[in-house]
């Protein structure tokens, strides 16, 4: 019987001890061994501005985007409770207002931001050229125009550690950084993305810390939706119907260009056409399209088609003219389809039809309703993380503590509203009369100054109530007064005279 065999157990120990891993572990898809592995676009990009210039609700949905996000405009506030009287706020808030306004000197910094949002909507993601100084400030942005000509790789190896100041203390993270390209024709540029602090060639896309300055790379901040390499445009689910909408509508337009107008059938009966006859018809129903045979008329000669000598008794052919209109188009096909694909495109964007030009259906009410709705849905979170990108990425490296840079948002307040607020407001004693003011002069678009005196910030209410008791009062010290005065008291008149004197001057001062 063989013997049985043994089983060893042994137990290693590390010699390291076991940390958490401090950088990312998850795996991004692409291959990031060399620097030569670029991603291409899912879809082609031209073909997504094709699409947009061929639609007839892509456009409006895009500058309503526009317009609203950013076309109100990007300025500077203090953050929290930091004001004017803050030790050097004031210095702090006018540096940062020059600085973004003098970001792009060939139009307003609104209107880069506004292009920004006009290509994100195209093609899913936009780009925004980074210009420092030799100090490494941001000094300047442009937008890229040619969207569709960048490529990038995934983020690429080794980490680098990259500096973040949170609440003026300085951390430091592993982070890894694409690369970007742009070609154009037959040249190509290369360039690195945003806070990567290496220097790179941009005439060849390696990192080198002997480039010479006229030859390193630029930055460049990327705007993207979703999560995709390239981003994903919001209409992507609607492609068939935007495209199904256009070739709709040119079949109704080739219809007034190409289209046979056949308002009536000619029949003969007992007799045929002559030739000269049946040549004309053909011409007509061959080169005759369009406007060419509005207001014509056509002479037709028939002959008997019987062979007989006979002259007497002769039967003469018949022919009969059979109207047709019923069967011609008579307005716009697909209407329905159309609307319905309308309103497919412009729910992607969770606009109202209001914003695109469709108003047929609102009235005040609903209107207010609408603005307030995609406003706190749509509008404002897309402001706010326009503004988080610009305030962390775009001007990181300034530092500011007491200031910030937001997009404007528009004056949707509804008069009758707020004047149901303030009469309650009112009546309950808890408006000052500067905030009356201020709120009577923001509504006719002036600006108001407060009034001098203390008053100008107590409660009407509460006003009230500190004059009231004086007031009572009153009557009650002219009848003594009176009284002492009959009884020749001089002393207690003089007295409550002075009394009376105070208190009138409380009241009245």
């Amino acid at each position: 019987m063989p013997k049985p065999r043994g089983v060893a157990v042994h137990i290693i120990k590390a010699d390291a001890p076991i940390v958490k891993a401090q950088t990312p572990t998850q795996l991004t898809g692409q291959k990031e061994t060399v620097a030569s592995d670029w991603i291409e676009p899912v879809y082609p990009m031209a073909g997504l501005k094709a699409y947009v210039n061929n639609s007839s609700i892509l456009p409006q949905c895009i500058r309503a985007y526009k317009s609203n996000i950013a076309g109100f405009g990007i300025d500077v506030r203090y953050k929290g409770d930091f004001n004017d009287s803050t030790a050097g706020a004031s210095e702090e808030f006018e540096r940062a207002k020059d600085l973004i306004d003098l970001l792009n000197m060939d139009m307003d910094t609104k209107e880069v931001f506004e292009d920004i949002i006009e290509a994100r909507e195209i093609y899913g993601i936009s780009y925004l050229e980074i210009i420092r100084n030799l100090a490494g400030e941001v000094i300047g942005v442009e937008f890229i125009r040619c969207t569709d000509s960048i490529r990038k790789t995934a983020p690429l190896s080794p980490y680098v550690e990259v500096e973040y100041t949170f609440k003026e203390r300085t951390e430091k993270r592993p982070r890894k950084f694409c690369k970007y390209k742009q070609t154009v024709g037959m040249q190509t540029v290369y360039f690195k993305e945003i806070g990567d602090p290496r220097v790179m060639d941009k005439t060849t896309g390696e990192y080198s810390e002997s480039v010479a300055a006229e030859k390193q790379a630029s930055e460049i901040l990327e705007f993207s939706i979703g999560t995709e390499p390239y981003g994903e445009v919001r209409w992507i689910g609607q492609i068939l119907g935007v495209d199904g909408s256009r070739k709709a509508e040119e079949l109704n337009n080739r219809y007034f260009q190409e289209g046979r107008h056949t308002p009536l059938l000619i029949m003969i009966k007992g007799g045929t056409l002559t030739d000269q006859s049946f040549s004309k018809l053909r011409e007509y129903m061959n080169d005759i399209k369009g406007e060419k045979g509005q207001h014509a008329f056509m002479v037709l000669e028939a002959e008997s088609a019987e062979s007989t000598t006979a002259v007497e008794g002769e039967k003469q052919p018949e022919i009969e003219v059979v109207p047709l209109a019923s069967v011609l188009q008579k307005d716009e096909l697909f209407q329905d389809y159309l609307d319905n694909n309308r309103r497919k495109a412009q729910s992607s964007f969770l606009l109202p039809d209001l914003y695109v030009g469709y108003t047929t259906d609102f009235n005040r009410a609903t209107a207010q309703t609408a603005m307030e709705v995609t406003e706190e849905q749509v509008f404002q979170p897309e402001r706010v993380s326009l503004a988080w990108a610009v305030n962390n990425k775009l001007l990181a490296g300034y530092q500011f503590k007491y200031v910030e840079a937001y997009f404007k948002a528009p004056n949707i307040t509804n008069p009758d509203d707020l004047s149901k607020i303030l009469n309650v407001c009112e009546r309950a004693g808890g408006l000052p009369p500067n905030k009356a003011k201020q709120l009577a002069y923001a509504a006719l678009g002036e600006t108001s100054d407060d009034y001098p005196d203390d008053w100008g910030e107590l409660p009407l209410a509460y006003s009230r109530g500190q004059t009231a008791a004086p007031n009572a009062a009153m009557p009650q010290l002219d009848a003594q007064i009176q009284k002492a005065a009959a009884a020749k008291d001089d002393k207690i008149v003089a007295v409550m005279k002075e009394v009376r004197n105070l208190l009138e001057n409380r009241i009245c001062p």
